[in-house]
C-alpha cells in the first residue's frame, strides 16, 4: 500500500501552466528513481483521457496502463504550486498528488484522499503550508471534533462544589465511552479553572479514546454555575473553546445553570438567547445531499438575514447558505435540525425553512414513521418491471467510455427474522457461532486476496467482529428479549449512527464497513448468502455508490459502473472519470431487476446500457470499442486541420469555456474560436460584481489567447441553478421558469451595461459576438439592442470592437417557434440545447428519475432547431449549437444537415467532433437529419441512427 511521507513532498513549486506541472511532477518522479522519462508522456495521455481533478484544489495525475512499463518502482510525489495552476477542466490546483504504480496502487492513495473532497478551506491550507509535515498532516487525516452531545452533559448534579462537579463531568464522559478510568483520576488529581460567571474547567489528555467535552451543572446554582470537563485529543476542541469563549464574552454563560439540554446545546452551538429557533425534521430519502442541500441554502439565502442550521443531538451551528456547511453536517432521514435567527423578520425567515424542508426541498417526500423508517430489517417492495433485452436503456451519463462485460449486482440482501426470542442463552450462542463463522468466511478472503487494499479492508472488518462492546452491545439485547439477530442488528444500527453522528468522513465511512460486517452475520444467522463479486471482468451494477466505494474497486476487474440512483456531478462519478472508468448512472431501480452473469454494454458518453445485446449489436459495440482508440490518436494529430466533411463542407468547431484563462488551451486543442463563454463564472469568482476593468482583463485574456479567432460571450446566466451571493433573487416556487438569464439581467441594467461596455472596450480589433441568454422573443432584444447601441455610439471606435454581433440563445421554445421574427434583428442564433431540451419536454435535467428522457434528440427539439435555421438561414444569418448534443456522435451529422454552421464543444472534444464530421459527407449528413425528423421519439431516433 502507498503510504506518504514527508520526503515525498515537494514544496513552492511553480509551473507557467498545468502542462508544465506535469513535466515538472513527471521529473520529480524521475529524480526519485520511481519511473522513466518516458512516464512523462503517460501522464498526459492520462490527462488527455479525462482530468485527474480530485477536489478541493487536488489533482492526481498517474500514467496510463500503456505507460505503466516505464515505472520502475512504486511511488508518490507531492507537489505544492502556492500560487495555484488553472487546470484544463476550470478547477484551481494547489497541489498534484503524483503516482507511479505497476499495478493500481493508486486507488490506495485515491481512498486516503477522498475524505478531503468536503471539508471546507483545505485547498488554502495546502497553499500555505509551510513544511511537508503540513501538507501530509492536511492529506492524510480528517478533522476530528470533540463530541458534545445530550450523552456528555450532567445537568442538575446534587452537587455544590468544582471538584464534585468536574468527577461527575467526568463520569458522564467514562459512561459515554469517551475515556477510560485513568481520564477519571486524572481529573480527580487536579483543581478547576475558574472561567468566571461561575464556570469552571478542568481537562486532561490521559486515556482519551473520542475527544469531548462535558458538563456538569448543580441542582441548585450558586456560586458554581457549572463545570466543563474536556477530554482533550490534538485540536479537536479548538472549535468548542471557542464557541465557549464567545458564550463568556456575551456574558450569558451563567444562563447554563438551570438551563435544559436543548438550551445548552443551542448556547454551545452558537446560537444566541434572543435568537428564533426552529427544529424540524429530515425528510429526504437519502438525507441532505447536494440536490435538497442546494435547494435549502437557496431558500436562506432568499430570507435577507442570517440563518444558520445544526443537528438536534448536538454540534456547531453554520450558516444555512453555505452549501459545502450544510452538506457536511451529513444529516440523514429522520434526523432533526435546529434553525435559528435573529433580528426582524426571524420568525417569517423560518417559518419558510420550514416549509421548505416540510415539502421536501424539491425532492419528493413520504411522512417519516418512527416505526417504519428505522427498522434493522430491508422492507420488501414491489419488483419494477424488468428490463428488455437487446434494447437501450436511457440513463446520465457520468463518466466517458465503453464497456462490454457480464454484469454483476450488489443487492443487498432481504433478512427475515423473529424481533423476540424467549431462549436467550441459545440466543447467545447461535450469535457467537455466527460471529465465529463470519471471521473465518474474512480470514479466508484475506488469504486469496494476497495482500493490497482488499485485503486491508477486509481484515478491518476481522478486526469490528473482534470489538468486545459491540459483541456486548447486542448480549444486552439478549438478555432483554431480543432474538440473536435483533440483537445483533440493533448493536451494529446504534455503533454505526454513533460514528455517522460525528459528520466526519471517515468515520462515516467506517459506518458503512460496520453494516457491511453485520450483513455478513445476519446473513450466517438467516442462512442467506451475502454476494461476492466474480473473479473475470464485470460491469458493477448497484443502487448507488459512495466515493470510498469507487475507490476500492479492482480496475483490473471492474470494466463499467451503473447505477440506479446518483448524479453526473456526484463524488463518485467525479472519481469513475478520474480513474478512467466508464459510468452510467441514475438509471432507476429496473436495472437491478437485471441477472448476473447477463451480458450488458455500458456506453459511457450515450448514457445508456443494453442488456442482454444481440450478437449483431455486440459486434457493433466491440468494434465501436477497438476503434475509439485509434480514432482519438488520429484526432488528436489532426486537430489543427480546418474542421470539413468529407466534401469540403465548413462547419466551424468551437469550444465552450467557463474560464478565460483556458482559451490558450482550447486553441492547442483545435478550436477555431470560442463557442460559448460562459462570463457567469466570473461573476462568481468574485465576492461582489467585478467592476469594468477587471471585466476587461477577464476578456482581453481569452482574446489574446484566440489570436484573432471570434470569440462567443454569453452574457451573465444566472438565476436558477446557478445564484450570486451578492445577487439574492427571492424564492420562486419554480426557479428555471422565473428571474434567470436575460430577464434577471433586465432588473440591473447597470450590470448589463458595465459587462457589455467591457466586452466592446476588450474586443478592439477583435472578431467578437456577444449573445444573450434565455431570451423568449424580440421585445426582450430591442431592449438590450438599445443599450448596445447606445454603447456603440458613446465609444469611440478605435476603443471599441468593430468586428461585434449581437445574437441570441435559443433556449426557450417560444424563441425557435418565433426565430423568423428575432433572425431579421439578430446577428446570429446560438441553440442551447441542454435548456432547449428541459423546456421543450417540461424534464427538469437534473430530475433523478426523469433526466435520462432527456434526450436533445428527440424530434421535437430537432424540429425547433430546424425552425431556428431555416429562419436564420433566410435573413443570410448564422446558426450554432452550443450545448452538450453538439459533442454527441450521433447527432453531429443530424445537426449539420439541419444546416447549423457552428459547433461548440468542451475543449477535450474539440478534436473527435472535427474528426466526426470527416466521417461524412454533406448528402449523407442531410438523409440522416430527414431520417430523424421522421420519427416520433428520440429512442426511435437514436435507433433509427445507429441502424442506418
Amino acid at each position: 500500500m502507498l503510504t506518504l511521507r514527508q520526503e515525498d513532498i515537494l514544496l513552492g513549486c511553480e509551473a507557467s501552466d498545468w502542462q508544465a506541472a506535469l513535466d515538472h511532477a513527471a521529473e520529480a518522479l524521475q529524480v526519485a528513481g520511481l519511473v522513466e522519462a518516458d512516464y512523462r508522456q503517460g501522464l498526459h495521455a492520462r490527462e488527455a483521457q479525462s482530468s485527474t481533478y480530485l477536489g478541493n484544489a487536488i489533482a492526481i495525475p498517474h500514467g496510463t496502463p500503456e505507460s505503466r512499463c516505464h515505472v520502475k518502482q512504486t511511488g508518490v510525489r507531492v507537489l505544492q504550486f502556492p500560487r495555484g495552476l488553472d487546470w484544463h477542466d476550470g478547477q484551481r490546483v494547489h497541489v498534484l498528488v503524483t503516482i507511479a504504480a505497476q499495478s493500481d496502487e493508486h486507488l490506495d492513495i485515491l481512498r486516503q484522499l477522498t475524505h478531503v473532497l468536503d471539508r471546507d478551506g483545505v485547498g488554502e491550507r495546502l497553499a500555505a503550508a509551510d513544511s511537508p509535515a503540513q501538507v501530509a498532516a492536511l492529506l492524510s487525516r480528517a478533522v476530528v471534533e470533540a463530541r458534545l452531545d445530550a450523552e456528555t452533559l450532567c445537568l442538575g448534579f446534587p452537587a455544590h462544589s468544582a471538584e464534585e462537579l468536574a468527577l461527575a463531568a467526568a463520569a458522564r464522559l467514562r459512561q459515554a465511552g469517551c475515556v477510560a478510568p485513568g481520564f477519571v483520576a486524572a481529573i480527580a488529581e487536579q483543581a478547576p479553572l475558574a472561567l468566571g460567571q461561575g464556570l469552571w474547567l478542568a481537562h486532561s489528555h490521559r486515556e482519551v479514546a473520542t475527544p469531548a467535552l462535558a458538563l456538569a451543572t448543580p441542582a441548585e446554582p450558586g456560586a458554581v454555575n457549572g463545570v466543563f470537563c474536556l477530554a482533550a485529543q490534538g485540536d479537536a476542541h479548538r472549535g468548542l473553546l471557542e464557541r465557549l469563549s464567545v458564550l463568556l464574552e456575551s456574558g450569558q454563560g451563567s444562563e447554563l445553570a438551570g438551563a435544559s439540554v436543548q438550551t445548552v446545546l443551542a448556547r454551545l452551538a452558537g446560537e444566541g438567547a434572543g435568537a428564533e429557533t426552529l427544529t424540524v425534521r429530515v425528510l429526504n430519502a437519502h438525507g441532505l445531499h447536494a440536490r435538497p442541500a442546494k435547494q435549502l441554502i437557496q431558500v436562506a439565502r432568499a430570507q435577507g438575514l442570517p440563518i444558520k442550521v445544526r443537528l438536534a443531538e448536538g454540534g456547531e451551528a453554520v450558516a444555512a447558505s453555505s452549501l459545502t456547511k450544510v452538506i457536511g453536517l451529513g444529516a440523514r432521514r429522520g434526523q432533526r435540525l435546529v434553525f435559528s435567527a435573529e433580528g426582524e423578520g426571524a420568525r417569517e425567515a423560518l417559518a419558510a425553512i420550514d416549509q421548505a424542508v416540510r415539502d421536501g426541498l424539491g425532492e419528493r417526500v413520504t411522512p417519516f414513521d418512527e416505526g417504519r423508517d428505522a427498522p434493522p430489517v430491508e422492507a420488501s417492495a414491489p419488483a419494477p418491471e424488468p428490463l428488455a433485452a437487446d434494447r437501450p436503456h436511457p440513463a446520465v451519463a457520468a463518466s466517458p467510455g465503453l464497456a462490454i462485460a457480464p454484469l454483476f449486482v450488489m443487492r443487498t440482501p432481504r433478512f427475515d427474522y423473529p424481533a423476540r426470542a424467549a431462549d436467550a442463552a441459545e440466543q447467545e450462542r447461535r450469535l457467537g457461532a455466527a460471529i465465529h463463522e463470519g471471521a473465518e468466511q474474512l480470514e479466508a478472503l484475506v488469504t486469496q486476496a494476497r495482500g493490497g487494499e482488499v485485503a486491508e479492508i477486509l481484515s478491518m472488518h476481522e478486526e469490528m467482529l473482534e470489538d468486545p462492546e459491540l459483541y456486548q452491545a447486542a448480549l444486552e439485547g439478549i438478555r432483554d428479549g431480543a432474538s440473536a439477530e435483533a440483537g445483533w442488528w440493533e448493536a451494529i444500527e446504534t455503533a454505526a449512527r454513533a460514528q455517522e453522528a460525528l459528520a466526519d468522513r471517515l468515520l462515516a465511512e467506517r459506518a458503512a464497513d460496520l453494516r457491511d460486517v453485520g450483513r455478513r452475520v445476519l446473513g450466517i444467522l438467516c442462512d442467506v448468502a451475502m454476494p461476492e463479486p466474480p473473479a473475470h471482468p464485470y460491469i458493477l451494477v448497484a443502487d448507488d455508490l459512495g466515493p470510498s466505494d469507487v475507490a476500492r474497486l479492482d480496475t483490473a476487474r471492474v470494466r463499467g459502473l451503473l447505477t440506479a440512483r446518483g448524479g453526473a456531478t456526484a463524488h463518485s462519478a467525479i472519481l469513475a472519470r478520474a480513474l478512467g472508468i466508464p459510468a452510467v448512472v441514475g438509471a432507476g431501480e429496473r436495472v437491478l431487476t437485471l441477472s448476473n452473469g447477463d451480458d450488458l454494454i455500458l456506453d459511457g458518453e450515450r448514457g445508456q446500457v443494453i442488456p442482454r445485446p444481440s450478437q449483431e449489436r455486440r459486434d457493433r459495440a466491440e468494434l465501436r470499442l477497438k476503434e475509439r482508440e485509434a480514432r482519438e490518436k488520429a484526432a488528436w494529430a489532426a486537430r489543427f486541420e480546418p474542421a470539413a466533411t468529407v466534401d469540403g463542407h465548413r462547419v466551424e468547431v468551437a469550444a465552450n469555456l467557463g474560464n478565460t484563462a483556458h482559451a490558450a488551451d482550447a486553441v492547442e486543442r483545435g478550436a477555431e474560436g470560442v463557442g460559448l463563454l460562459r462570463t457567469e463564472f466570473i461573476f462568481m469568482a468574485h465576492a461582489q460584481a467585478p467592476d469594468l476593468e477587471a471585466q476587461i482583463a477577464e476578456y482581453r485574456e481569452a482574446l489574446d489567447a484566440l489570436d484573432g479567432r471570434p470569440l462567443v460571450a454569453r452574457t451573465l446566466d444566472v438565476g436558477g441553478d446557478k445564484p450570486l451571493a451578492y445577487w439574492p433573487v427571492p424564492q420562486e416556487d419554480n426557479p428555471f421558469l422565473g428571474l434567470r438569464g436575460i430577464r434577471l439581467a433586465l432588473t440591473r441594467p447597470e450590470v448589463l451595461e458595465t459587462q457589455l461596455r467591457a466586452l466592446l472596450m476588450a474586443g478592439v480589433g477583435r472578431p467578437l459576438r456577444i449573445m444573450l441568454p434565455m431570451v423568449k422573443d424580440v421585445a426582450e432584444f430591442r431592449t438590450v439592442r438599445v443599450l448596445f447601441d447606445r454603447l456603440l455610439e458613446e465609444l469611440p471606435e478605435a476603443e471599441r470592437a468593430t468586428d461585434v454581433q449581437l445574437g441570441v440563445m435559443i433556449e426557450v421554445p417560444s424563441a425557435a417557434l418565433l426565430a423568423p421574427s428575432l433572425a431579421a434583428e439578430v446577428d446570429f442564433f446560438s441553440v442551447g440545447t441542454n435548456d432547449l431540451t428541459q423546456y421543450t419536454l417540461a424534464i427538469d435535467r437534473g430530475h433523478p428519475e426523469l433526466s435520462a428522457q432527456a434526450d436533445g434528440l428527440h424530434p421535437a427539439v430537432l424540429r425547433l432547431i430546424e425552425m431556428t435555421v431555416s429562419a436564420a438561414h433566410a435573413q443570410g444569418k448564422w446558426v450554432g449549437v452550443c450545448g452538450e448534443l453538439a459533442s454527441d456522435a450521433a447527432a453531429v451529422p443530424v445537426l449539420v444537415g439541419l444546416g447549423v454552421d457552428e459547433l461548440s464543444v468542451s475543449a477535450r472534444q474539440v478534436p473527435l467532433v472535427k474528426a466526426r464530421l470527416r466521417e461524412f459527407d454533406l448528402e449523407e449528413a442531410r438523409a440522416r437529419a430527414e431520417l430523424a425528423l421522421a420519427q416520433a421519439t428520440a429512442e426511435a431516433v437514436r435507433d433509427a441512427l445507429e441502424a442506418r
